[in-house]
């Protein structure tokens, strides 16, 4: 097949630290990789220099969203992009946000019929609901429907996630999953200078966390599940590790005043910390997938979480993990409990767990992302092109 120009557009990149722009580093660099061209389109970081001399990035004025430091919005640039494209036209736009940047690319490649495959990367119509915003939400669901359904295909990484956009007529879906770094996230990587410094012996438990602190993540479990485990089992030593940083650190930190805060991480110092623990609790029920599932499991632990996501469809309950039911408190806290209550069981399975996250590599997902965009651009010059892109809607990576 010949090669590609893809244009990305997104409004967050590395060395940002979150899953859309974790997921588009791999992506990127893989497709780069098989001799695509990838142009990079995003908001100005700090780091960046004044005038960027790369000629496959593109860099437009960012603002900050309120509540989200570090993250901004792209702004809007139809008239650039349009100017950009006709001098060098990309094969293929994909877009990674539905942000200003995100709406300007739309309407600049539907002007100028380049095809488009988009990406539902961020649940934002579950998150209005987590704060209370019912209106919000609806009006942010007939936003995203819209936006999405104008674009050739639109790409979504679990299934539980593409069955709800289905109910909520989103139309040409399809299934690009997540994948993971086994060889830097590794059971060989615990370190027991680490857990000395956090307090624990070599028969103590760390029950470990780590993302984004923030209010949609649902971390009041945390520290529910914690005080629950310490009243029952008053014999132990228990540890909580948060890693992570976001704007709910300050009231957690508060709430949980034993827990220790490690910060952000990456690289080989969050695959340390990921290895150091025990038991990977990860309460969240907004999320689109997940990466740090597989981050978990990769690195030998036993996660516990709600039957969604990337939990539903890479932990086996009770074989490589235990699931509960999505919002069951009680039942999230009882599977914690059961894998303590069993030794051999948590050890079974953390290393079902391994097992499992070794063959869920990036290779193939961005092979099967490369497919999808050659398709777009195939499609794109036929007189019906909706029409064979929704018979491929129910494709997967594996």
């Amino acid at each position: 097949m010949n090669t590609l120009h893809i244009a990305l557009i997104t409004e967050t990149f590395a060395p940002e630290i979150n899953g859309v722009a974790h997921t588009l580093g791999h992506l990127s660099s893989g497709l780069r990789q098989r001799g695509h061209r990838v142009a990079v389109i995003r908001p100005r970081q700090p780091q960046d220099p004044r005038h960027s001399t790369q000629a496959d990035l593109l860099l437009c004025r960012g603002w900050p969203i309120p509540g989200y430091p570090g993250l901004q919005w792209g702004q809007a640039s139809v008239h650039k992009l349009l100017r950009r494209w006709r001098q060098e036209r990309p094969d293929v736009i994909y877009i990674a946000t539905e942000g200003p940047l995100g709406l300007s690319a739309l309407r600049a490649a539907r002007r100028l019929k380049i095809p488009v495959v988009s990406c539902f990367h961020t649940n934002y119509q579950a998150y209005a609901s987590q704060y209370g915003l019912g209106l919000m939400e609806r009006l942010t669901t007939v936003y995203l429907r819209w936006f999405h359904n104008r674009t050739q295909l639109t790409l979504v990484p679990s299934l539980s996630q593409r069955t709800a956009l289905q109910r909520r007529g989103f139309e040409r879906l399809a299934l690009l999953e997540r994948g993971v770094d086994s060889q830097l996230f590794n059971p060989a990587r615990r370190s027991s200078a680490l857990r000395e410094h956090w307090g624990l012996q070599a028969d103590d438990i760390a029950l470990i966390h780590v993302g984004r602190l923030a209010p949609e993540k649902n971390l009041g479990l945390l520290r529910r599940t914690f005080e629950t485990l310490q009243a029952k089992q008053p014999s132990r030593t228990f540890k909580l590790i948060v890693v992570g940083d976001g704007p709910e650190r300050a009231t957690l930190e508060r709430e949980l005043p034993e827990a220790i805060f490690c910060g952000a991480q990456q690289g080989e110092i969050l695959a340390s910390h990921y290895a150091s623990g025990d038991i990977f609790l990860f309460p969240s029920l907004t999320e689109t997938f997940g990466i740090v599932v597989l981050e978990a499991m990769a690195s030998g632990l036993a996660v516990v979480a709600y039957d969604e996501a990337a939990a539903a469809q890479h932990i086996q309950h009770g074989h490589s993990g235990a699931l509960a039911m999505s919002g069951d408190e009680h039942a999230f806290i009882e599977a914690t409990g059961w894998l303590l209550d069993d030794p051999e069981a948590l050890r079974r399975a953390r290393l079902n767990a391994r097992h499992h996250a070794c063959h869920q590599g990036w290779a193939p997902i961005v092979a099967a992302f490369e497919e999808h965009l050659y398709n777009a651009r195939q499609t794109a010059a036929q007189p019906s092109s909706a029409a064979p892109l929704a018979l491929k809607s129910g494709s997967t990576t594996r």
